[in-house]
């Protein structure tokens, strides 16, 4: 990431998939507040997209890795993340590019889900595989985990008081906050601590390792790599299959290493001492 200044008192554009994710996660917030007051019976039925280790592994509810990000148990519950992920996510999606943004944030997402399932089958720090868990927090802890990593000496104004306080120790008061109330809370507490820990160690797995083009053009790269070896090898075999056969019908000629059909006596190269690959 380029250096920059401190962010200013002003507010980083509300745009790009920063504003879809928030304005998701307000309309989702207010379906539940809706179906509690008035629809107790449709109500249960978010409960599927909570994020419940048993039903992710025993009935496959996949989608639960993802969905669970986009719930939150209270009004102050939604304001915070979502302030939090415009502040932080905005400046990130400008910097990166949404695909970036995007990549990170989820990846963290799905890490914060796995690490409370390993947790809760371990029974670690009282987790239960029926206990569920919801909140975009291990999310926005991979966005600033990442922040702090690649620029930590940015400078946040720690609205509303009026001073400044650089990434890399804000998130290390942060990370101080959750160790601590991860040890002394309830049970329940301690489950969406575990996620807040998942989405810090996701984050930071891949500020430090992943690829700077990001993960899908790595996958594509490796993707198209390996494919395109796939061919040439299965050409090769084609030409040592066909070298038989012309042996076999006293024929000349052969194919090159890269399965090219070489005619007799023929030596065309081109330009650079080696023949044309097509």
């Amino acid at each position: 990431m380029r250096r920059a200044g401190a962010i200013s008192l002003g507010f980083p554009p509300f745009q790009g998939w920063v504003r879809r994710i928030v304005l998701a996660c307000a309309a989702i917030f207010l379906l539940q507040v809706i179906l509690d007051a008035y629809a107790h019976g449709l109500a249960g039925y978010l409960g599927y997209a909570y994020l419940v280790p048993q039903l992710v592994l025993t009935r496959g509810m996949l989608w639960q890795l993802v969905s669970y990000a986009f719930l939150h148990a209270s009004i102050g519950h939604l304001l915070l993340n979502m302030l939090t992920l415009w502040m932080v996510g905005s400046l990130e999606e400008l910097e990166w590019g949404s695909r970036r943004f995007l990549e990170l944030y989820f990846f963290s997402v799905i890490g914060a889900a796995l690490t409370t399932i390993a947790f809760a089958y371990a029974h670690i720090f009282g987790a239960s595989p029926e206990v569920g868990t919801i909140g975009a927090s291990g999310g926005i802890l991979g966005l600033l985990i990442a922040l702090a990593v690649l620029d930590g000496d940015r400078e946040f104004m720690m609205f509303p008081f009026p001073f400044l306080l650089k990434v890399k120790y804000l998130v290390g008061v942060m990370v101080f906050i959750i160790v601590i109330e991860t040890i002394q809370a309830s049970p329940l507490s301690r489950v969406a601590n575990v996620a807040h820990v998942g989405g810090l160690v996701f984050g930071f797995i891949w500020a430090k390792w992943v690829p700077r083009r990001g993960l899908g053009s790595e996958a594509s790269e490796r993707y198209y790599g390996l494919r395109n070896a796939w061919h040439r090898w299965k050409r090769k075999q084609a030409g040592k299959k066909f070298e038989v056969y012309m042996r076999q019908h006293d024929e000349k000629g052969h194919f090159d290493q890269n399965g090219n059909y070489v005619p007799p006596d023929d030596d065309k190269t081109n330009g650079s001492g080696s023949r044309w690959v097509n």
